[in-house]
């Protein structure tokens, strides 16, 4: 199974245990959406905490998939919206625990959640733009300022978790070792207040933020589309499968 789940203490971990990079299928998202929303729906839970085994937390869509066959971007893309917006949209706080790489689907799970506690081996990324797509930033934007978001979208460089703390975009940096304990503390401090208190918070929160971002993403995956139409898309797939580098475009 790609994902695990427990309960303990009124806390709900989820597990995503895809080895080696979790890098998800389009059916893969499509499971996400009510698993995230039914456990925030339990009434013996007031926190959901989403957490990774393996190199690192998420490497996004299974591009490998994509390269075979071009329309499954569809499934992949109504997977990683409703996953995102599940997240957003669950009645109790979410907190991801990063390690590794957070890339593609990573970012979008992370900027959907409520907070962030990375481990300090981590580092966030968009690396569609050598991957022949398009997404992610407006997860991305809701993490950070503006003007990094769109340094990392156009370039597909990294924000390292020191920076990320720094500007505001995650709650804590934890050492890896610690890293699991000190993202436990945190969600279990959540999940010690009143859940109707949490429900109600969360609400109140998600209404005056400054855009919205299941609006916005959605905005963006017609671009994701429009990108997996073209031959530079295809080509740049096909590289990354074949030689796990970045094709080149001279032209």
């Amino acid at each position: 199974m790609p994902f695990e789940v427990s309960v303990s203490d009124n806390v709900a971990e989820l597990v995503f245990a895809h080895p080696p990079v979790n890098a998800f299928t389009g059916k893969m998202w499509m499971e996400l959406p009510e698993l995230i929303t039914g456990l925030g729906q339990r009434a013996d839970v007031r926190c959901v905490l989403i957490r990774a085994e393996g190199k690192g937390f998420c490497a996004g869509v299974d591009i490998k998939e994509l390269a075979d066959n071009a329309h499954a971007i569809v499934e992949v893309n109504k997977g990683n919206f409703l996953t995102f917006k599940a997240i957003h949209d669950c009645e109790i706080p979410v907190v991801s625990a990063p390690h590794g790489f957070v890339l593609g689907g990573g970012i979008g799970v992370c900027g959907a959640s409520d907070a962030v506690i990375a481990a300090d081996n981590t580092y966030f990324a968009l690396p569609e733009i050598d991957r022949g797509a398009m997404g992610g930033a407006s997860h991305m934007q809701r993490m950070f300022p503006h003007a990094k978001v769109r340094a990392a979208f156009l370039t597909g460089g990294r924000i390292e978790a020191q920076d990320a703390e720094r500007l505001g975009g995650i709650e804590k940096v934890v050492a890896a070792d610690k890293h699991l304990d000190g993202a436990r503390e945190f969600a279990g401090l959540i999940a010690s207040k009143s859940r109707d208190a949490l429900r109600i918070a969360k609400q109140a929160l998600n209404g005056i933020e400054a855009f919205d971002v299941d609006r916005s993403y959605r905005w963006e995956q017609g671009f994701t589309f429009e990108m997996y139409m073209h031959e530079d898309s295809q080509s740049a797939r096909d590289a990354f499968v074949e030689t796990g580098n970045t094709a080149k475009f001279d032209d």
